[in-house]
């Protein structure tokens, strides 16, 4: 019954939590509005989410969480120290393929998404097989040391989470 009513309950307290904070001002009209929306919006979507990404180890997802919002303020100072101090001429942009044991298209895409959210690096393609993402970044030097960072820092706990 309940699963009828909302069928991604995760989605709901999420919606609601955007909103609250998007009015950024607490009163009742605007929560209650929220939970409708809250209900609105899952139950108009959930035929377009058939096979709902399940996932497996909640602990692993916020150690995966902290790791990247830390890599991210990392890469935001170390991109700023780029862009304002180092020559352009010793900027060294790579090309990196980075092979995927991830299987799941949900953790593929976690994955993309996060090498593209940490600045300095950007997610530019996949192979027409799924199993290699074309990575760009703005300076390296040694593509296998980028490459295994991924895998290691990311992809390992994706196939925890997801697989």
């Amino acid at each position: 019954m309940l699963r009828k009513f909302l069928p991604h309950p995760g989605l709901s307290a999420l919606l609601i939590l955007t909103w609250l904070l998007l009015v950024n001002d607490f009163k009742w009209g605007s929560l209650v509005f929220a939970a409708i929306l809250s209900v609105a919006i899952p139950l108009l979507t959930a035929p377009y989410w058939p096979d709902r990404p399940m996932v497996k180890n909640w602990l692993a997802a916020a150690e995966f969480m902290l790791i990247v919002i830390y890599d991210i303020v990392k890469s935001n100072i170390t991109v700023a120290l780029i862009v304002l101090f180092k020559p352009k001429s010793q900027i060294q942009p790579l090309w990196v393929t980075v092979p995927l044991d991830l299987r799941t298209p949900e953790a593929i895409t976690v994955l993309a998404g996060t090498i593209t959210m940490t600045p300095g690096t950007v997610t530019a393609d996949m192979s027409a097989d799924g199993r290699a993402l074309l990575v760009h970044c703005l300076d390296a030097t040694d593509a296998d040391a980028i490459r295994d960072d991924i895998k290691s820092r990311y992809e390992t706990r994706l196939m925890r989470i997801f697989e």
